[in-house]
């Protein structure tokens, strides 16, 4: 075996031709382009020694473009593949699990792997590149050596706030495969939705997976559809099959089940569970509720009970227990979890939510399983074995990592697909903030904060879908096409974001590929991408697109741009109030959406600002500037143009560069109590020609800015300054009776203006 692949290695010793680089997506570690090309026949022949399941999988993808036939002969094979010799002590024995080469030569294709893992694995990566020469069927020759940089690579979808069958389960498993991540985090229960069935407790699906309606449109809008929902569950004998098909395609499925909060649709089937009586039902709306399970013993009994059976259905290492968003309200008011903790010597309900997370560890632990659980498992004292999922941003994740606790990345600024990808006003409803491919592909998954040491606790990155408002199956492709992708090649270790065009280039080419799965997915690549830039006399709109940008033509009246309308040359000035509407147009056909932006100029508008403290990462697209942009955000829609703060204040100082009359300072502001956002509990306004010395010259409360629901409007009398300070209040913990009660508050800011 040896001398043969000395005699294939000769072949690639040939003088180099210069090669296009192939479109693969994750794109390998290495790729080193040969001269020569190898011919796809009519029949491949493939080596009747290949691993069979994983070989059959490659016969069905690629069924429609070639036809199949094995040969025990190994001079007459077209595709065969060796293990690599395996070494005494391996260096890094996970790694090497996914490890693969590739060696194309214009006569055969060898594949080299240590485990059926790896050589699954090498099957994406060859069938990119059928798919890519499906019509000039010449594949050039190379040579692939490729491994992942990260073990966990993982995609979760939320089937509570509505439901996807056995069948799409599996084409969802399919898509993570084609691309090569290998961990599937199936959120199974929550407030609105039970979905798995546990024989010992039939409630839980009897009761627990129906609802008697489900919220429709934007939040804000508290509109119902007045349709029962389900029941909807996944019998046993379903997820057996669900998790046979993912073992067939190398995926590890994570299952979640919601401790202690997220409860209500377990409490509305055994109401016994609370720390009240209830009665309960799932949740109709999306939101956190105060009704959480109580960590009494009948509750632990349950819960175990509950796991005995997932484990026995879910081979995984790890198991989810959530964990997140559990409203200390109904612990604070019950009699029991007052004695618990006084009796435990904790020192607050957080001591008793690590209280109950520790509990239930141990139990997993004893049987030989780990969990994981979302960052707010950190309240009070991380369990001793526990791994973090880091959601609110990369902090848990750093605390987890720097305390040799494993943590996997998935923060919401860079890996929430249900966040808008595109142009919010041209975007189907989402659950809000803006999360674009290019942001997706720039994440980098070790945070600076930690050393070498503590990096190698960082087991992976993941990106969630919740489903609040994703109706079908064909919007969860939307979300998640192309990030998905971008999310792959981040996770594989080798996403650059200096050469982000070309991973743009090789989106395209992959869009092909799903053309012909009839996969529904965004087109936001091909949108007009609007920037605003300061300028001399204000702002300008920066267009830009995936294509050639002169193909990009536009109006500045609010009236839909066509192919005679103007071509955009360079930025647009915007010194007035103006609507600009751009498309791109190619061979005289409109090829994108029209994408439109108002413009409300006002003497803030691109002055230099700057913030005191900056904006949740989740929400902060385009920084303080966004304040200044001349754009009104949308009410309904928490994209691109609101800034978010979690429990801190805004504290702005805009400089206008000269003096300057106002008498009107003007910001808008948010309420969506289900969401934790609450309006400004008060605001000050100041004025300074030196930056140091500040007058306050108005200030207004609560109850004002309540009646303004929120779009505030002040009269601060004629004014001559060069600086304006503004600072708005957070409106603090939130209370009790209220979604969230006892957490930080959210305060979203849009434009602060002055007239």
């Amino acid at each position: 075996m040896r001398r043969f692949l000395f005699i294939f290695s000769a072949i690639f010793s040939t003088v180099f031709h210069a090669q296009k680089k192939p479109n693969l997506i994750p794109y390998p570690q290495s790729v080193n382009m040969q001269a020569g090309k190898f011919e796809i026949p009519e029949t491949l022949i493939l080596n009747d020694k290949l691993p069979k399941e994983e070989t059959e999988y490659l016969k069905k993808r690629l069924g429609s473009q070639v036809k199949f036939k094995s040969s025990s002969s190994t001079e007459k094979v077209h595709v065969m593949h060796l293990l690599f010799p395996q070494p005494k002590i391996p260096i890094n024995a996970e790694a090497d699990k996914e490890k693969y080469s590739i060696y194309i030569s214009p006569k055969r294709i060898l594949i080299s792997s240590y485990t059926k893992q790896g050589y699954f694995l090498a099957l994406q990566t060859l069938i990119q590149l059928f798919e890519e020469h499906r019509e000039d069927k010449q594949i050039p020759a190379m040579e692939i050596n490729d491994s992942p940089k990260f073990a966990w690579r993982g995609m979760h979808l939320d089937v509570c706030r509505h439901f996807f069958t056995v069948d799409e389960v599996k084409q969802y498993i399919d898509y993570l495969a084609m691309y090569k991540l290998n961990t599937f985090h199936w959120h199974l229960t929550d407030d609105q939705g039970w979905r798995i069935e546990i024989k010992k407790y039939p409630k839980l699906t009897e009761i627990g997976s129906k609802r008697k309606e489900s919220m429709i449109g934007a939040y804000v809008d508290n509109t119902f559809d007045g349709k029962p929902y389900g029941p909807y569950f996944y019998t046993q004998e379903q997820i057996k099959e669900v998790v046979k098909y993912a073992e067939q395609r190398h995926i590890t499925i994570v299952p979640e089940i919601e401790m202690p909060g997220h409860a209500l649709a377990a409490l509305s089937a055994y109401p016994e569970l609370a720390c009240t009586k209830g009665p309960f039902e799932a949740a109709t709306k999306w939101g956190v509720f105060d009704d959480v399970f109580c960590p009494k013993e009948e509750t632990f009994t349950f819960l175990e009970n509950v796991l005995d059976e997932v484990m026995q259905l879910f081979p995984s290492q790890y198991i989810h227990i959530g964990g997140d968003e559990c409203p200390k309200t109904r612990w604070k008011e019950c009699a029991h979890c007052q004695e618990l903790i006084k009796k435990n010597n904790l020192k607050d309900e957080h001591g008793l939510q690590s209280y109950f997370i520790q509990t239930i560890e141990k139990y997993v632990n004893s049987k030989g399983r780990k969990i994981i659980g979302w960052d707010e498992i950190l309240e009070g004292g991380l369990a001793p074995n526990a791994a973090v999922m880091s959601w609110t941003g990369v902090n848990g994740g750093i605390e987890a990592a720097k305390s040799k606790h494993f943590a996997v990345m998935t923060p919401g600024a860079f890996c929430y697909f249900d966040h808008y990808q595109g142009d919010p006003q041209s975007e189907p409803n989402a659950f809000g903030g803006f999360t674009p491919l290019d942001k997706v592909y720039s994440y980098d998954p070790i945070p600076s904060e930690l050393n070498a040491e503590q990096a190698k606790y960082i087991l992976g990155v993941q990106a969630n879908l919740w489903t609040e408002y994703i109706l079908d199956f064909k919007q969860v492709q939307y979300m998640i096409f192309p990030r998905l992708m971008a999310l792959s090649e981040v996770a594989w270790g080798t996403a650059d974001s200096k050469n982000y065009k070309d991973f743009e280039n090789r989106v395209i080419q992959q869009f092909k590929v799903l053309d012909k799965m009839k996969v529904n997915y965004a087109k936001s690549i091909y949108n007009i991408s609007g920037k605003v830039i300061p300028a001399v006399n204000g702002v300008a709109y920066e267009l830009s697109t995936s294509q050639n940008s002169n193909g990009i033509k536009y109006t500045t009246d609010g009236t839909d741009p066509t192919i005679n309308s103007q071509s955009y040359q360079g930025v647009i000035p915007v010194s007035k109030a103006m609507t600009v509407k751009s498309a791109y147009f190619e061979e005289g056909q409109l090829k994108s959406v029209v994408s439109t932006q108002q413009f409300t100029p006002s003497k803030t508008t691109g002055k230099n600002i700057s913030l005191e403290q900056q904006p949740s990462e989740n929400y902060s697209f385009g920084g303080a500037f966004t304040l200044v942009d001349g754009i009104i955000g949308n009410q309904k829609q928490l994209g691109k143009t609101w800034l978010g703060f979690n429990g801190k204040d805004v504290v702005a100082v805009i400089d206008l560069g000269q003096k300057t009359q106002f008498s009107e300072i003007y910001f808008n502001t948010l309420e969506n109590k289900g969401s934790w956002i609450h309006l400004a509990k008060s605001a000050q306004i100041f004025v300074s020609d030196d930056n140091t010395n500040f007058k306050m010259i108005k200030e207004i409360g609560k109850e004002e800015i309540q009646n303004s629901k929120g779009k505030v409007r002040l009269n601060i009398g004629n004014q001559n300054s060069k600086y304006i300070k503004i600072k708005i209040e957070n409106a603090g913990i939130i209370p009790a009776g209220n979604p969230g009660a006892d957490s930080k508050a959210w305060l979203f800011v849009d434009e602060i203006g002055a007239l």
